[in-house]
C-alpha cells in the first residue's frame, strides 16, 4: 500500500460513523499540500469528499498594496483569516451548501463561490501553509480540525519546486530566486520553526 493509500485509509478508520470529518493539511510552500489533498480526495470516497484550500482567502494585490504588504503576499497577515475561520465553522456546523472561494494562480486572484459543500460531504480536507501555526489568531483553528497532516520537504527540494513554479508563472530565473529569497524562505521558516505538533508527518521529499 502507497503512503497516501495508507492515509487515506487512516482517515477513513478515524472518520468512523462521523457525520463530517475534518482533516488539514499543512505545511510550506512548495511542500506538494494541494497535490496530495487531490490525491487523498480520489482515493476517499468521491461524492463525500472535498477539498478546502486555504489559499482562496488571500488577500487581493489591491488591498496587499493599500496596505504594503505586496512584497510578502503568501505571509499569515496577508489571509483574511477571520473570514477563513468562519467558513471552517460553518464546515464544523455541517451547514448545507456552503460556497468556498478558490484561488486562481493563473490570474493571480481568487475567485468566490468557486465551489460548494453539500451537507453530504463527509470528508473535508483542508490544505494551506498556516493551518497549524502557533501564532495567534492562527492557533484558535486547533479545535476545527478532527486529523492534521504535516507535509515535511527538504528545503533544497522545496527551492527547486518553488523555481520551476514561479518560471511556470513567467518570472525569469533571477526574479524567481529574488522572490524566493524575500518571500517564500521567511515564510518556510515561519511554517516550520513556529508550527503545533500534527498528528502524523509525512515526507514528500
Amino acid at each position: 500500500m502507497s503512503e497516501i493509500a495508507s492515509l487515506a485509509a487512516t482517515i477513513f478508520r478515524r472518520a468512523a460513523k462521523a457525520k463530517r470529518f475534518v482533516v488539514a493539511i499543512a505545511g510550506p510552500p512548495g511542500a506538494g499540500k494541494s497535490t496530495l489533498a487531490e490525491r487523498l480526495a480520489e482515493l476517499l470516497p468521491g461524492q463525500q469528499t472535498a477539498v478546502v484550500p486555504m489559499d482562496g482567502f488571500h488577500f487581493d494585490d489591491v488591498v496587499l498594496n493599500q496596505r504594503g504588504l505586496r512584497p510578502r503576499k503568501g505571509a499569515p497577515e496577508t489571509f483574511d483569516f477571520a473570514g477563513f475561520a468562519v467558513l471552517l465553522g460553518r464546515i464544523r456546523a455541517g451547514e448545507a451548501d456552503i460556497a468556498i472561494p478558490v484561488f486562481d494562480r493563473s490570474m493571480e486572484l481568487s475567485r468566490a463561490g468557486a465551489a460548494v459543500i453539500g451537507s453530504e460531504i463527509k470528508f473535508i480536507i483542508v490544505e494551506g501553509n498556516y493551518l497549524l501555526l502557533d501564532e495567534k489568531p492562527w492557533s484558535s483553528l486547533a479545535g476545527l480540525f478532527d486529523f492534521s497532516v504535516f507535509v515535511a520537504v527538504p528545503r533544497p527540494e522545496l527551492e527547486r519546486r518553488l523555481m520551476e513554479r514561479w518560471r511556470g508563472h513567467g518570472k525569469s530565473d533571477d526574479e524567481a530566486r529574488a522572490w524566493i529569497a524575500s518571500n517564500d524562505l521567511p515564510n518556510i521558516k515561519r511554517v516550520i520553526e513556529r508550527r503545533r505538533a500534527a498528528d502524523l508527518v509525512v515526507d514528500f521529499g
